[in-house]
């Protein structure tokens, strides 16, 4: 069988198209086929028509890579569709920040060579299993890569909600919502809202609370094999949201239940350079090191 590569592409992105494309071309010029989602095709069949084969979800584990080009958010789908028959994610940032991409767009003629000859390699990030229900009645089992956050429906009322761990209530919130974040998400969301940058050899889970009105409500940093639990009380006015990686969502009424704990099924990330977390934290975030003296280069800033 001969090699194949899913390309996820941001199809409002001109530049995305182009370099799609230019991907395309290459990849089929070495025998390889590019291969694209079937719901895609309306958007890209102009630009990738005659050189990708369309494929449905259930076709795409015959593809070795998933390469991503696009923002955080474009990575995220790529990650839904690789997930499943654990095939790696290599993303190139045409985005912002892009935390989740491995290239950023000026390295795109490297990130080509590195994937003709397959010179990558290969780490697994956490996920998260979410399951919300109502009493017996189960209303949604999904997952998350960065993080399941559980939101007030309504601006004007808050969200009355029980935390618990391992089985065990911890404390009443009035508040916003509570982010529950993976290493990886750490960067994301839970960043925004006051959580702790945890490093992604760091296996954990966290609880960050949105705007809480409580004594305790401080993020919290817990053992990746920990169960959270967040029940919205019964009588109160407002109702909930969940939202898993910002992609997938649900409304919770009152008295449901959301529980959360690590997953089975990670999510493969191809990593082109062996370079720390330091120095990505440093880059995306244009840290200034300046006056650094220690072992190693020293960067600008």
């Amino acid at each position: 069988m001969s090699r194949r590569i899913l390309l996820v592409v941001h199809h409002r992105r001109a530049e995305a198209r182009l370099l799609a494309r230019t991907l395309a071309e290459h990849l089929a010029a070495a025998g390889i086929t590019p291969a694209v989602d079937v719901s895609d095709r309306a958007a890209l069949d102009h630009d990738l028509g005659g050189l990708a084969t369309w494929v449905t979800p259930d076709q795409m584990g015959d593809c070795e890579l998933v390469c991503v080009l696009g923002g955080d958010g474009t990575i995220l789908r790529g990650a839904e569709l690789a997930r499943p028959w654990a095939t790696p994610v290599l993303g190139v940032n045409l985005g912002h920040v892009g935390f989740l991409a491995e290239a950023e767009r000026e390295h795109f003629a490297d990130v080509v060579e590195r994937i003709l000859v397959r010179d990558y390699d290969v780490e697994e990030r956490l996920t998260l299993e979410v399951v919300a229900h109502v009493g017996d009645q189960e209303l949604i089992r999904t997952w998350a890569l960065n993080e399941a956050a559980v939101e007030k429906a309504s601006r004007q009322r808050m969200l009355e909600l029980v935390l618990g761990i391992d089985g065990r209530p911890l404390s009443t919130w009035g508040c916003d919502g509570v982010v529950m974040a993976t290493p990886t998400g750490s960067t994301a969301y839970a960043f925004s809202a006051g959580g702790p940058v945890v490093w992604p050899s760091v296996a954990a889970v966290l609880v960050v609370p949105l705007s809480a009105h409580a004594l305790f409500a401080r993020p919290l940093v817990l053992s990746p094999d920990a169960e959270v639990s967040v029940e919205l009380l019964p009588d109160q006015e407002g109702s909930g949201i969940l939202w898993c990686d910002g992609r997938r969502s649900l409304d919770l009424p009152q008295g449901a239940r959301v529980e959360v704990h690590r997953s089975a099924t990670p999510v493969r990330l191809a990593r082109l350079s062996a370079a720390p977390f330091t120095d990505r934290l440093v880059r995306k975030f244009d840290l200034s090191v300046a006056g650094w003296r220690g072992r190693g280069p020293q960067q600008g800033g």
